[in-house]
């Protein structure tokens, strides 16, 4: 077996090491080692997945609007969802011939630019239009990547929930605001890592709590307040001094429970049911190293980001789920065995370089096929032609590698460049994992798409809205809410905000003041809550333990971090 080997990445020049398991994973799949570190392979994919930004768009070759993942000056060609799954059309016409004299990605984004693609992917909605990467909403407005919900807003990651409100990972909960990482809650509002409690506030870590204030790994308890104990008739009467329905109160609070928070000691990962792996928020992994948010198995896997259902033998892939296995560099595979530095394929195997791609087989640099087998280029060949002109390619994208403006060459092993995304850098998750300004995104080689002027006038400041929800009138509903960073962050501020007769109704429902923030903002918040998708090597901090670890808590951060065998003795 091959020693491990510490390469420098071509795009961040940074270090990162491959492992000897690595190699022999790379050398099963017939691929070379990467030449992209781990985090710079992530912020690549993702720079070609735009989620939350929305806009009106003509489909091609109409003049219908539709709402779209596509800005109305992208040139990329668009089809509503029933008419690029109708039978008007097909994608082999735009079938092409290698040629050789160029580099095959070049090619690739050829075609990509001119096979029409789905506007938006929102399935089966209902009056749920402005929802992206979602399946089976209803009254939903801009819900991102979350499937099952009703009358929930400004969520994202969000599943079988109900009356929710600024809300990012939670899953089977009610009447949720501003919470993050939460299953089967109900009246929860600023809560992080809760499960199954109801009517509570500013929560972390809390199991099975009910009328809990401002606490901090509780399991199974009631009526406490930052962790001090009342009866029930003492906390009643007590409560009323945390006057959520003021917005001043709230960021009192907020403050508060940020200092006590770190008291208290943090689990070094969220890790159950799992085996040898190494990461956080995994459940029934075995052998995964380095992997994040996997819900319901994986096995021997590395660099994994959001997966579910039983995962197999994956490397640098995201959003992959139901038995996916034997994949490399691939983002959003439903599933998939053998599919290599592609992105958007369901039910399909053995398909490189490709997009978009449906029931299909033996697919290499294809883009929107269905029901497809042996093609290149969108071209139809024989299995015998297929096979020998697949050699000839990986050959050509070695000889003849594409060269990004910054130099940096895409032999065959790599995932599409940047500069083949349909999509600016502040579009994408890439802004979300590593957050750029303009000047940065621009210097290393992203593009970038200035807010468009939109023609509004603020009407209200954020200084001058209602400190309490009980003043706030119906009246608000027509104004244009200034955002209180005021366009200054890094968060893609829309400098202003309208609020939607659903969501003031939720606030008044729930006695908790409006925000002063936009949507999008809020959403940059929530996203800052979970830690980043790295680990380090630390030690325990429990006086008198040994024990080392991996945890995505860098070593400059305040929190106490504890191994798995303190945190459970600690936790009551």
């Amino acid at each position: 077996m091959q020693e491990k080997e510490t390469k420098q990445c071509q795009n961040c020049h940074k270090d990162f090491t491959i492992e000897p398991d690595d190699f022999a994973f790379y050398e099963k799949m017939k691929v070379p080692p990467p030449t992209f570190c781990p985090e710079c392979r992530v912020v690549r994919r993702m720079a070609f997945r735009n989620e939350r930004t929305l806009y009106k768009k003509k489909v091609s070759g109409s003049e219908k609007e539709i709402v779209s993942i596509f800005s109305p000056d992208n040139k990329q060609n668009v089809y509503d969802h029933a008419t690029w799954w109708g039978d008007s059309w097909d994608s082999s016409s735009y079938a092409k011939d290698v040629d050789f004299s160029r580099p095959f990605l070049q090619q690739v984004k050829e075609l990509w630019q001119k096979v029409p693609d789905v506007a938006l992917f929102n399935i089966n909605p209902i009056n749920s239009e402005y929802c992206s990467i979602t399946e089976g909403n209803k009254n939903c407005y801009l819900v991102f990547g979350g499937d099952f919900n009703e009358n929930t807003s400004y969520s994202t990651y969000a599943f079988h929930s109900k009356e929710c409100l600024d809300t990012f990972w939670v899953s089977k909960s009610e009447y949720n605001y501003e919470t993050v990482d939460c299953i089967s809650c109900t009246r929860l509002s600023f809560g992080r890592y809760c499960q199954n409690s109801y009517n509570s506030s500013f929560l972390f870590n809390c199991r099975n709590c009910h009328d809990c204030f401002g606490c901090v790994n509780l399991t199974n308890k009631s009526y406490q307040i930052f962790n001090e104990q009342y009866t029930k008739e003492e906390y009643l009467e007590k409560i009323k001094e945390f006057d959520l329905s003021k917005y001043s109160v709230i960021q009192e609070i907020k403050a508060r429970f940020k200092d006590h928070v770190l008291g208290f000691p943090c689990r070094y990962a969220n890790i159950i049911h799992s085996v040898k792996s190494t990461g956080d928020n995994l459940e029934n992994t075995k052998n995964c190293r380095e992997c994040f948010d996997v819900f319901g198995g994986a096995e021997d896997c590395v660099h994994l980001w959001l997966a579910y259902s039983k995962a197999k033998d994956i490397y640098d892939s995201d959003r992959v789920g139901l038995g996916a296995e034997l994949c490399v560099d691939c983002s959003t595979v439903y599933p998939g065995s053998r599919i290599f530095y592609s992105r958007f394929i369901f039910n399909s195997h053995d398909v490189s370089y490709s997009y978009n791609n449906h029931n299909s087989s033996y697919l290499f640099g294809c883009v929107g096929m269905r029901d497809k087998q042996y093609c290149i280029l969108n071209k139809k060949y024989t299995k015998e032609e297929y096979e020998v002109l697949v050699s000839k390619i990986i050959q050509h994208m070695n000889d003849m590698p594409y060269v990004d403006a910054k130099g940096r060459t895409y032999k065959y092993g790599e995932f599409f460049p940047p500069e083949l995304s349909p999509f600016a850098y502040n579009e994408t998750v890439a802004q979300e994992i590593l957050p750029l300004s303009k000047e940065d995104a621009i210097n290393k080689g992203y593009t970038w798409k200035d807010a468009e002027k939109k023609n509004y006038t603020v009407t209200l400041k954020h200084q001058d809205i209602p400190d309490s929800i009980v003043d706030v009138k119906e009246s608000i509903l027509s104004e244009v809410i200034e955002c209180e960073h005021g366009g200054r962050c890094n968060h893609q501020c829309a400098g202003a905000f309208k609020l939607t007769a659903s969501e003031l109704k939720f606030y008044k429902a729930m006695n908790i003041a409006i925000s002063h923030l936009c949507p999008s903002c809020r959403h940059y918040g929530r996203v800052e809550q979970r830690n980043p998708m790295k680990l380090w090597h630390r030690k325990c901090m429990k006086e008198g333990c040994n024990n080392e670890f991996e945890t995505s808590y860098a070593p400059d951060r305040p929190e106490i971090v504890y191994c798995e065998q303190c945190y459970q003795q600690e936790v009551v």
